[in-house]
Order: C-alpha cells, then structure tokens, then sequence
C-alpha cells in the first residue's frame, strides 16, 4: 500500500498533543528524563505539515533507554532502535485520526539535540524562512503525493542550510 504524503494547514491544537503525549512520556521514563522538546514543522506555528508531533526527549543514558521498550509497547509505540541515527532511540505511534507521533530520544550532550532546537528556533525566528520551508513542502506534496523518499529529497538541501545556518545564528543569540 502506497502512503500519502499528506500536509496540512498548521493546527493549534498539535501544542497541546505534544504536551498530553510528553506527559505520557514522563510517566515511562521517570528521571531517565531530563528534557522534552517538540520539534518538526508542527512546532513551527503558521507553517505546512505533515500532521506528525515530533518529540524529542532528553535521557541520561541512551543505553538505558531499551530497557524502557515494553513501556513504551504499552502504549502504542514501535521501538525501531536507533533507525539509521547512531545514539538516536526512535519510536512511532499511528492512533489513526487521533494522531501520529515520532519519538527522537537522545542523550544529554548528544549534538543532534543542539541541531534539532536551532532549526526550530531559527523558523521560529525568521517567519520568511518558515514560510519558504511551507511553500516548498506544499509543492513537495503536490508533485510527490505518493512518494515520501522524492518529497523527503525535495527538502533535504534546504532544511541542511537552515541547519547550518541555525547552528551560527543560535551561537550569536
């Protein structure tokens, strides 16, 4: 079966998603958790999405992390290990109409955090930015409607200079 590739008008509400599922979240991992981000385009308010809460907690072992598995199980979410990112923990969950969410879990010092927060704060920070990014995902999925690797391709040059450009402009703020 061929996914859609689906985005869609920012939706407040997706705050307030990230925080009910980061509560959840906290529940399994107890203090292993220091931090809890929500990261991606649904933390961008005003922008395109695909409608996916992206969370990004923050642990003190990664290590440890597996251990939490059965938990996580639990309640609906698929440990995929660290899914093509070393020191990365990668979870999904599809409730359907309810939502989706992706899990990037990392340890504390690991520098895909600091590149995850700069990108966000960055769009955060230069709306022409953000919305350049909406645009250009929008007509990603309306040439690419059912090939997420061609829509993911489409972004990838643009989202690694907003990167690079985020990781400069976060040390100057």
């Amino acid at each position: 079966m061929v996914k859609r590739v689906q985005v869609v008008v920012y939706d407040p509400n997706w705050i307030t998603k990230f925080r009910e599922e980061a509560k959840l979240i906290l529940t399994i991992l107890g203090d292993e958790l220091l931090e809890m981000h929500h990261i991606g385009s649904t933390a961008i308010p005003g922008i395109f999405a695909k409608p996916v809460i992206d969370i990004l907690p923050v642990v003190r072992s990664i290590e440890n992390v597996n251990g939490y598995n059965p938990q996580f199980v639990e309640v609906g979410y698929e440990p995929r290990g660290e899914y093509g990112l070393p020191g990365r923990r990668y979870f999904s969950k599809d409730e359907g109409e309810e939502g989706k969410y992706h899990i990037h879990m990392y340890q504390i010092g690991n520098p895909e955090i600091e590149r995850h927060l700069a990108f966000r704060d960055y769009m955060m920070s230069h709306p022409k930015e953000a919305l350049a990014y909406s645009n250009l995902k929008v007509r990603l999925a309306q040439e690419f409607p059912s090939d997420i690797d061609a829509y993911m391709d489409g972004k990838d040059s643009f989202v690694k200079e907003r990167e690079r450009r985020a990781l400069v402009w976060k040390k100057k703020v």
